[in-house]
């Protein structure tokens, strides 16, 4: 899908939002809690978007503490998925870890997520611990998954 355009969240995506959390996960985060990233300074929460429509297609956030990023949704609507919008927004987080430096971006999986699994791991995403019974409904371990930077990459 080459007409994703990729813009920074506002208060106008919210609902939208809001019912994507609610149709990819178990435990969706509520409408106050994606507004309230609206106002963090550490956060970076972006929408894919078609940029024929502006019909909300998927969305991700990455939370920064000193040089570590971590990242905390990814989420795109089932009818636009394989179609590279999660990549899109990837590719726009790692962009911004090797411009700042970062040393690495992590994030948690469920370890059923196979499709979720491929996407990080071509994008240099490596297993680096489990969290045992992190998720529930239904009850899941978490893979954490790190793309670390070496001064090469920089």
């Amino acid at each position: 899908m080459n007409n994703i355009r990729i813009v920074p969240m506002t208060a106008d995506h919210l609902d939208a939002l809001e019912q994507l959390e609610r149709t990819c996960f178990s435990r969706p985060w509520s409408r106050k809690m994606l507004a309230e990233e609206l106002d963090n300074q550490c956060a970076a929460f972006l929408v894919a978007e078609d940029a024929a429509t502006g019909q909300v297609i998927g969305y991700a956030g990455l939370l920064v503490a000193a040089d570590e990023g971590y990242i905390t949704n990814v989420a795109v609507f089932p009818p636009y998925r394989r179609r590279g919008a999660a990549g899109k927004l990837l590719d726009v987080f790692l962009r911004f870890a090797r411009a700042n430096h970062l040393a690495f971006l992590t994030l948690e999986v469920r370890p059923s997520n196979a499709a979720a699994i491929a996407l990080y791991t071509r994008f240099g995403f490596r297993e680096a611990g489990r969290r045992r019974n992190y998720y529930d409904l239904p009850k899941e371990d978490a893979l954490i998954l790190t793309r670390t930077f070496e001064e090469d990459d920089q």
